[in-house]
């Protein structure tokens, strides 16, 4: 089982933006001190929800203050960028780190991103396919052209070229965030891996890995590539000596973050948004995952690799939205949940 961090650089009220990126970094830093296997970073614009804008520029950071742990982006907003454009970042820090990146990639919302980024709606409702599947040429491939509704290039070499870098090694890993099973379907029939979003549980989370095996079978993908996806789960952790500790906890802190940030999101076309109740989302997260004491936390994170199958896990450890609190909640992570867990 591999268990990481997942950073959203969240801006809890009263905090500057400089002083949520400090505790994004801080963070990864304590994660690989405790013997955590990765950090992933989340992407947002505009919003205080998360304050890191370009999750593959944090993890470039990332990256060169440590040393063994994995980086990855959960995610990487693909119809605000050119797909090229990110496939030959994320080969940059595929080579350089010697293979500790992972390109987590999704479709994000229909926000006014899209109008500022001039990619339009258009990329988010219809594009996202063409992009990936772009991408992940790029990523793999010595050269690339393109002649899609969205992309039309010339043949170019593709410069570095991660697979010739690492010994013939496949270059980074593409992960695509699912939340519907359009989304399911697009990466099984690609056989690339799923992050799974905090807001489902187990019994949703092991159909949706059901979904992916049957659409990669019926795609051609072999028997080994099936068992061997990757798929990633994010959820919350918060860690104390008693579990109505940790409850009271996020319930103090992250429901201001979460009504601030959600209520800052603006959408491209003006069309109406149903956005979640801060406190019910807080209580619904707490009853999903691992918030509890040691023992109960990773009794947690067993009984939902046994139900799904999954074996890698980004917890979002930042819930209390105060520095110290978060590191000692990664040290806590490491050194009395990660030793039940083998």
């Amino acid at each position: 089982m591999r268990v990481g961090s997942f950073v959203l650089a969240a801006q809890f009220p009263g905090q500057g933006q400089g002083e949520a990126l400090h505790r994004a970094v801080r963070t990864a830093e304590v994660a690989e001190e405790a013997g955590l296997d990765a950090v992933w970073l989340a992407e947002h614009h505009f919003v205080p929800y998360g304050t890191c804008p370009s999750a593959i520029t944090l993890a470039a950071l990332l990256l060169g203050r440590t040393r063994r742990l994995r980086v990855g982006t959960a995610v990487s907003v693909l119809p605000t960028v050119h797909p090229v454009a990110l496939g030959e970042q994320a080969a940059l820090l595929h080579v350089t780190s010697g293979g500790r990146f992972s390109l987590g990639v999704g479709r994000g919302g229909p926000w006014v991103d899209l109008e500022v980024f001039g990619t339009g709606l258009e990329a988010y409702e219809k594009g996202f396919p063409e992009s990936l599947d772009l991408l992940v040429r790029w990523l793999r491939d010595a050269s690339v052209s393109a002649s899609g509704e969205r992309f039309s290039f010339r043949q170019v070499p593709v410069v570095p070229r991660p697979s010739e870098a690492l010994h013939e090694l496949p270059g980074p890993e593409v992960v695509v965030a699912c939340t519907s099973p359009a989304s399911v379907r697009l990466a099984a029939e690609r056989g690339l891996p799923m992050l799974l979003g905090m807001h489902v549980g187990d019994e949703e989370k092991a159909e949706m890995i059901s979904q992916w095996q049957r659409w990669a079978r019926a795609a051609g993908r072999s028997g080994e590539e099936i068992r061997g996806a990757g798929h990633v789960s994010a959820g919350v952790c918060q860690i104390a000596d008693r579990r109505t500790d940790a409850v009271e906890t996020l319930l103090k802190a992250m429901p201001g973050w979460l009504k601030q940030g959600l209520d800052a999101h603006v959408t491209v076309d003006g069309r109406t948004r149903r956005m979640r109740d801060p406190l019910a989302y807080t209580e619904l997260l707490c009853g999903l995952h691992p918030v509890g004491t040691p023992r109960l936390c990773a009794d947690r994170l067993a009984a939902t690799a046994e139900r799904t199958g999954i074996s890698r896990f980004a917890l979002l450890v930042e819930g209390s939205g105060d520095l110290a609190a978060t590191e000692e909640n990664v040290r806590r992570l490491g050194a009395e949940v990660l030793p039940h867990l083998g």
